[in-house]
């Protein structure tokens, strides 16, 4: 082959490979595209004002009426979404009936032909209810609560290990504590876009493509759908069936993608109707990009938690009994159980433990994924139980981690593939200094601020999901392409899996092109779990080797090789995750409560880094991610209306530039020989995990206040 290099793409800095076009504006974005139709249609949604109820009647007259208007769809005229009944997705039977089930439920869309006109023209439909009695408000001693039959995305329900309470009733320390988080939304920066494009049969048959017994027409019909998601095929999976297509005759379309944190992960209500709209016009293209306002209802959401923990200990704070009991909510029309205590069952050691989850299902919109989805809320509340421990012990907070940390998994009893959180914590120590660093909380001031310094260990668990497949082909002059669906959220996959690629090729990363985000491409798994680097990377691998079985070492122009990601061997013999440690300084104006992060630092131990400098990016921030949860992120609901009050940037606050400082991010040097061929856990979550309970932490050390809900307010920490 020419052009051979024995130089390691993998572990260099490469920078991003589409950082120009970004910079520059030239990467087209779901919206952005630009379809054969030289004119295309634009959406519109019209949103349910009330919180539960019926819709009684829809007036479209006016909207109808206005200049530029082609269609106004409601429940009566969308038409029938052929295998509803099989998607078994409340959130997707839009537009499907007269049921309202949450505040911002779609009830209506206008198609016009500029995007100024829809929505004016939405402005202009009236909508009548028969409103219903509602319930919102998250409560521990709520009557409805149920045990789900499994929560995300398969653990089990509860664990009971031991004799919990037994073991609490005999320790020599306890804590009981109850922790709250909040309502938190992901607000990626670009918002959730569709662009849709029905193509009719052209035999003259019928244009909408099904009638009211579902799939008749579909055949020979073809949609394409350019759309903000997390996983290309994941989209095509859910609609096809959805609208009575094969699989084939759908393309989705996903180049770049303006982040997600978990909210574009699967599809949503939005995505249903910009294809119903499509499907109202054939032939014509419709756009619809929802206001960052829509998002909000629409998008999915992080569960508000309740979280009460109880942790026994012996006097030199070695962990006896751990009980995390977890209550959050869930909507009516689709359930999400948020896997909030799994974390909780590995990270400690102790002979007697309990995790319970319990769910209220609410007229509140469907929750769903959000960065570290279970780790990050059920991390905060553990870790800042085990700085509650560390005091009541009179221990060190480090120590009293090092103290704890299990040689084998609690929960499994296999072998770790690598768990090195030991090692995080001390280096972590030696880097930033001992948290508290002695000095009784709240006897540190500095220029009118109290100053405290706080700890947290962080855990995220390694996947890599099957049904991933890559194509190399070589192109002749020493030119290779790499075809695979996967997803880059901007995170820098498509950098990585080209490193990944050239030294499986043993090429020189300039002469490899990968090709993603569309599903004329082999199929690939979700971004989703921190899993698309090894999912991804270790079917690019195989197809690398592949091309190298079947073509020897001087390959014709145009040979090519496919493979998918191979079988793990090591699946269920190890325990396999990552593991960190979180520090953070805070300030607290002594007059104003307002709190300050002057410098955080993250230590995590993942396996082999691709690229340290996207690498470094994720871990920064997901931590900048984890002082957002802990000091501004509040979705508030109005019970009395069921409506998420600060619907935008404006009122829904997540950091800024202005609140961060010095934000370090540092990985120990490892291979995980347990995991895939490039030795390589996830990193696109774990920075998020453990984050607010540093911070808490410190400001507990800072005031001598513990404050156990998030965020941390002024108004908690005056009077």
């Amino acid at each position: 082959m020419t052009g051979t290099t024995t130089d390691r793409a993998v572990g260099t800095p490469l920078p991003r490979l589409d950082g120009h076009a970004k910079v520059t504006g030239t990467a087209p974005y779901a919206y952005e595209q630009r379809p054969d139709d030289a004119h295309p249609l634009h959406a519109h949604p019209v949103l349910a004002t009330v919180a539960r109820g019926r819709v009684r009647a829809v007036r479209t007259d006016d909207a109808a009426a206005a200049e530029g208007v082609v269609a106004v769809l409601t429940h009566r005229n969308a038409g029938p979404l052929p295998d509803l009944d099989g998607a078994r997705d409340g959130e997707l039977a839009v537009l499907q009936s007269d049921a309202v089930a949450f505040r911002g439920q779609c009830v209506a869309v206008v198609v016009a032909g500029t995007p100024e006109t829809a929505r004016h023209a939405a402005s202009l439909v009236r909508v009548e209810y028969d409103e219903e009695p509602h319930d919102t408000e998250l409560r521990a001693d709520s009557p409805s609560l149920y045990a789900p039959e499994q929560v995300n995305p398969t653990f089990a329900t509860d664990t009971d290990e031991g004799d919990v309470d037994a073991a609490l009733a005999a320790a020599a320390v306890t804590v009981d504590r109850t922790y709250r988080t909040p309502m938190e939304h992901n607000a990626p920066m670009e918002p959730h876009t569709a662009v849709a494009v029905w193509e009719p049969r052209t035999d003259g048959a019928d244009a909408e493509g099904t009638d009211a017994e579902g799939a008749k027409g579909t055949e020979g019909v073809r949609l394409t759908l350019y759309a903000s998601t997390q996983g290309a095929h994941t989209v095509r999976t859910t609609l096809a069936p959805l609208f009575g297509l094969r699989p084939e005759q759908v393309r989705v379309v996903a180049p770049h993608v303006g982040g997600g944190f978990g909210s574009k992960g699967m599809p949503h209500a939005h995505d249903v109707l910009a294809v119903l709209c499509a499907r109202a016009v054939p032939g014509r293209a419709v756009k619809l990009a929802l206001t960052r306002q829509q998002t909000f209802p629409l998008a999915g959401h992080r569960t508000p938690t309740i979280q009460r923990l109880r942790l026994g200990a012996d006097a030199d704070g070695r962990l006896t009994a751990i009980a995390h009991e977890v209550v959050e909510h869930t909507s009516t029309v689709k359930e999400f159980a948020e896997q909030t205590a799994v974390g909780t069952r590995l990270m400690y050691a102790a002979p007697h433990r309990r995790t319970r989850h319990r769910l209220a299902a609410l007229d509140v919109p469907v929750p769903s994924w959000m960065r570290a989805p279970g780790e990050a809320p059920g991390l905060f509340a553990l870790e800042a139980a085990m700085d509650e421990l560390a005091a009541a012990v009179g221990l060190d907070p480090v120590e009293l981690r090092l103290r704890n940390d299990p040689p084998v998994d609690p929960e499994s009893g296999k072998p770790w593939s690598g768990r090195h959180l030991a090692e995080c914590l001390r280096e972590g120590a030696r880097r930033f200094g001992r948290p508290g660093g002695g000095a009784a909380p709240g006897s540190r001031v500095e220029d009118g601020e109290w100053v405290g310094t706080g700890v947290a260990a962080s855990t995220y668990p390694y996947y890599a999901f099957p049904g991933s497949e890559a194509l190399v082909r070589y192109d002749g002059g020493g030119r290779w392409t790499v075809r695979i669906g996967a997803a880059d959220l901007g995170t820098g996959s498509r950098t990585a899996l080209t490193q990944i690629a050239a030294d499986a090729l043993r090429q020189p990363v300039d002469a490899v092109t990968v090709e993603l985000g569309d599903t004329e491409l082999p199929s690939a798994t979700v971004a989703g779990g921190s899993s698309g680097t090894a999912s991804w990377g270790s079917a690019v691998v195989a197809a690398a080797d592949a091309f190298r079985a079947e073509h020897g070492h001087d390959p014709a122009p145009g040979a090519r090789a496919s493979a998918g990601t191979p079988e793990d061997p090591d699946a269920e013999r190890y325990a396999r995750h990552s593991f960190g440690a979180q520090f953070a300084e805070v300030r607290v104006d002594v007059d104003t409560g307002e709190v300050r992060v002057p410098r955080m630092l993250g230590v995590f131990s993942v396996g082999r880094v691709v690229n340290p400098r996207t690498a470094r990016s994720q871990f920064v921030g997901g931590m900048t991610m984890g002082l957002s949860m802990a000091l501004h992120e509040e979705g508030v609901l109005d019970h009395r209306t069921g409506h998420t009050v600060n619907h935008d940037l404006a009122g829904y606050h997540v950091a800024a530039h202005a609140d961060v400082c010095d934000v370090e991010a540092v990985w120990l040097d490892e291979v995980d020989p347990h995991v895939n061929a490039m030795g390589a856990r996830g990193i696109g979550e774990i920075g998020i995990v453990g984050a607010a309970a540093a911070v808490v932490n410190a400001v507990h050390d800072a005031t001598g206040i513990r404050v156990r809900e998030l965020p941390v307010t002024p108004d908690k920490l005056l009077g």
